[in-house]
């Protein structure tokens, strides 16, 4: 199963107010496992980046004018996304976005499988903070290096806490590890892997009449 985790930075919140995304970055995961496959892109936003949103991600407007426009990355990015399951952190934003960049292309909206792993945070976690980073914290995953809002870094980061929030745990801490790991060994269909031990006869036995004694214990008290 093929995911993409994917986050946008932007030159501001509110595309109604011509709001423009200046950095896209995706990751593949097979299996919950970081493949090689990578698109990321900075663009040009044909406008100037918003006070707060450059304290966010710190991509002035001289560098961002030098990058590439949507219409000249956007039929790579829909091919790198065709037919694969959205991973984003407040999808409602990034799809926002997304999907205005698309309608400029002469594009149709995203139409993928989108899970939102802020609303999955917020279900998990009731009345706790559930940013990323406050995630990270929560699922102790190193996050020094987000000193600014960047695309990959944050990408990276998601995979990392998405996995934790399905209740899966990574195979290693360190992704290109699991990589490594997954190309050199003869089971490479095996991901992730609990030992089950089955009980005995005996163990059954003693557990139903345990089970008798306090159960009819509890009923009666």
């Amino acid at each position: 199963m093929k995911e993409i985790v994917l986050d946008t930075e932007t030159t501001g919140i509110l595309v109604k107010d011509g709001h423009r995304i200046v950095e896209i970055g995706c990751i593949e995961l097979e299996n919950l496992i970081p493949t090689k496959n990578k698109f990321h892109c900075y663009l040009n936003p044909e406008r100037k980046v918003s006070e707060k949103a450059l304290a966010v991600h710190g991509y002035n407007d001289e560098f961002l004018s030098k990058q590439k426009k949507f219409d000249e990355i956007g039929e790579e990015f829909l091919k790198f996304i065709k037919d694969k399951k959205l991973i984003i952190h407040n999808a409602e934003f990034d799809i926002g976005h997304l999907n205005n960049e698309l309608n400029l292309f002469g594009k149709r909206k995203i139409e993928n499988e989108i899970v939102d792993t802020l609303i999955l945070a917020r279900d998990k976690f009731p009345g706790s903070p559930v940013s990323l980073d406050a995630l990270c914290k929560r699922f102790r995953i190193d996050n020094s290096k987000r000193t600014q809002h960047t695309a990959l870094i944050d990408c990276d980061l998601l995979a990392k806490v998405y996995i934790n929030l399905i209740d899966q745990k990574e195979p290693t801490l360190n992704f290109q590890n699991a990589i490594q790991d997954q190309e050199n060994t003869t089971t490479k269909g095996i991901q992730y892997y609990k030992k089950i031990i089955k009980p005995t006869l005996e163990e059954i036995k003693s557990h139903k009449d345990y089970l008798k004694t306090h159960l009819k214990k509890n009923y009666f008290n």
